[in-house]
């Protein structure tokens, strides 16, 4: 059983905190943050652990009627891993405190591939992550990509891929802070930044992706052309996405036209807040002509690198070397069939 704490209790610090109490292979040892609101007090009442990241927030909390545990310090000398969730760019100021403590250590996709050498998918690379110090579970659109392109690789039929996100404009419980309205707005370079992250992970993939930002904020949409090795059916092709235990095929036709749609069939399925940690892939909208292959699917940004940081951990801390192994046991916990 390792010891494992979240820094950062956010939208996805809070989701893994969840999920790491559903496994029993892992300790939710606390959770360490400068809020003081009604996020915390929803983790009080999950019965969480809180520590306090610095003096000021400390102070913060216990007038806001916060029992705290400690400090940022007294949370790590109790821990084998910390999970970092922090925004872009403060979980890389945190690093050099977890290298001096020689703690193993998790950041999100915000950061950059530097930062820990290492970038996880667990369908694709979880064995290079086996007892390692660190790694960056990468983000949500580059998690979609790598799970649907390593399929198609797996079945030896993916030569190239060319893709187009339409990416959500703020992540929804912050759309009244910012986003964008009336308007779409491109991401200057091609490839945008989702290709080469892929290829982070896996640098053989022969990727290019564009990007639009879109005035939406319940998930992102990808529409990907495909050029295949060889002329295959429709059938080889899904077969190839089925070897994916976190790719989801749905019907456009059963009424799942759209992403709010789709994330009211999973709130009526009982996931909290509707997640999806699957990528959605519409199966009657996937066309193959010849040697080409045309797709579409949903990227939930909340929820789908939730499985994936679980997996980290368990290969970070070796208490499970058996990818297949981790992903079934990570998806039985968490719901994915």
């Amino acid at each position: 059983m390792k010891n494992i704490a979240i820094i950062g209790y956010g939208v996805i610090g809070k989701r893994v905190a969840d999920a790491i109490s559903l496994q029993d292979d892992m300790n939710l040892t606390g959770v360490c943050d400068v809020i003081s609101d009604w996020r915390l007090q929803n983790a009080l009442r999950k019965e969480y652990d809180i520590y306090a990241a610095t003096a000021e927030a400390a102070k913060e909390m216990k007038a806001s009627g916060i029992s705290i545990k400690g400090s940022l310090q007294d949370l790590l000398d109790k821990v084998d891993l910390v999970v970092d969730c922090t925004p872009k760019k403060i979980a890389a100021q945190n690093v050099k405190i977890y290298k001096e403590k020689g703690l193993k250590f998790i950041v999100q996709g915000g950061e950059k591939h530097e930062t820990t050498g290492h970038s996880f998918s667990a369908e694709n690379n979880y064995k290079s992550a086996l007892n390692i110090d660190a790694t960056r579970v990468v983000s949500c659109n580059t998690t979609s990509i790598l799970r649907t392109l390593t399929a198609l690789k797996r079945a030896d039929l993916l030569d190239y891929a060319r893709g187009t996100l339409l990416r959500r404009a703020t992540d929804p419980w912050e759309s009244h802070l910012g986003g964008i309205m009336n308007t779409m707005v491109p991401e200057r370079d091609i490839p945008s930044h989702q290709g080469p992250d892929a290829q982070s992970v896996d640098p053989d993939l022969n990727v290019i992706t564009t990007a639009i930002k879109v005035p939406q904020t319940l998930s992102h949409l990808h529409y990907w052309n495909v050029k295949l090795k060889k002329q295959a059916s429709k059938e080889e092709v899904l077969n190839a996405f089925k070897t994916s235990s976190r790719i989801k095929l749905i019907q456009y036709d059963q009424g799942l036209v759209s992403n709010n749609t789709i994330k009211e069939m999973f709130l009526d399925m009982g996931r909290p807040w509707g997640d999806m940690y699957e990528v959605v892939l519409w199966e009657d909208m996937l066309k193959v002509v010849g040697d080409e292959l045309f797709y579409a699917y949903v990227v939930d940004n909340q929820a789908i690198v939730i499985p994936e940081t679980i997996d980290a951990i368990r290969a970070l801390t070796g208490i499970e070397t058996d990818p297949n192994k981790s992903i079934e046991k990570t998806n039985e916990s968490l719901g994915i069939k």
